[in-house]
């Protein structure tokens, strides 16, 4: 989000750069009140900017006890994170999978799907029943994964996969370099996605070590190109937004360049 003093300059701000989608971060903690998502809510609507959530880094389920103060804080970051997308009219909120913390894979993607139904009753009865994204992750021997995003996406369907390249470029080792590899990671999340959901995308370069990210690059600094990730998209018949957690703003620019000749591909921008 370009600004946290205006949702006025933030909308405009986006428009400028020729932007119309934005992720609003909320990684390391909350700083929008329920007033600001509101305005930024219609300002958005009136210039067709789409809007996401990311939720605070501590907000996953899967503990290993649903109780305790982890538990507890992490449900209240999904629950707030929520009613921003409710204010706002955003299309969903991107979080984390968690951790397998000494279990199974499958024991962990249990945990997740049973905390998740918990955490579904009660934002329904708080009217903020939203979409919630569960984004693949960045380290090869953790939860988070694009097969353990979508089974959970499968068994959830209010749960969306999140594809994020970057992190999937890193586990593969560089693998993602031909249109044909984002196409194969696409038709997964095609498959368990409703009729008419967007495709939510991060993209930027990265830097990794022993299939494992390090840090998020400059674009053209590591092999990861959009070019692919576009030719790839043309392949579908469903919209796309693609968020670039690029370091800087010429990166992220150059991004959006490549995907603007995509069609039904919007491309945005989040402080990462």
């Amino acid at each position: 989000m370009p600004s946290r003093e205006s949702p006025e300059l933030a909308i405009e701000t986006l428009l400028e750069r020729r932007y119309d989608a934005c992720e609003i971060d909320f990684e390391s903690g909350f700083w929008m009140d329920y007033p600001f998502a509101e305005r930024l809510g219609e300002l958005a609507r009136e210039n067709d900017v789409s809007l996401s959530v990311h939720a605070p880094l501590f907000g996953f389920m899967g503990h290993l006890e649903a109780s305790g103060r982890k538990f507890t804080s992490a449900v209240g970051a999904l629950d707030r994170s929520a009613g921003i997308v409710a204010a706002s009219g955003a299309e969903l909120v991107v979080f984390h999978p968690g951790f397998l913390l000494g279990r199974s894979r499958s024991d962990a993607i249990d945990a997740v799907v049973e905390q998740l139904g918990t955490l579904r009753e009660r934002l329904e009865n708080k009217e903020r029943g939203v979409p919630f994204g569960i984004e693949v992750m960045g380290r090869v021997r953790d939860l988070g994964s694009v097969d353990d995003v979508v089974e959970i996406a499968r068994r959830i369907d209010w749960v969306r996969p999140v594809l994020d390249f970057a992190h999937m470029h890193a586990t593969s080792d560089g693998a993602f370099l031909e249109p044909g590899r984002f196409g194969e990671a696409l038709a997964r999340a095609d498959g368990v996605l409703e009729t008419g959901a967007p495709f939510h995308i991060h993209f930027s370069d990265i830097a990794f070590a022993n299939r494992n990210e390090t840090k998020h690059l400059p674009y053209g600094e590591g092999t990861l190109r959009a070019e692919p990730l576009r030719d790839a998209l043309a392949a579908f018949d469903r919209p796309a937004t693609v968020i670039s957690e690029s370091p800087d703003e010429k990166s992220s620019q150059a991004i959006r360049s490549v995907l603007a000749g995509s069609a039904g591909t919007s491309s945005a921008t989040r402080a990462s």
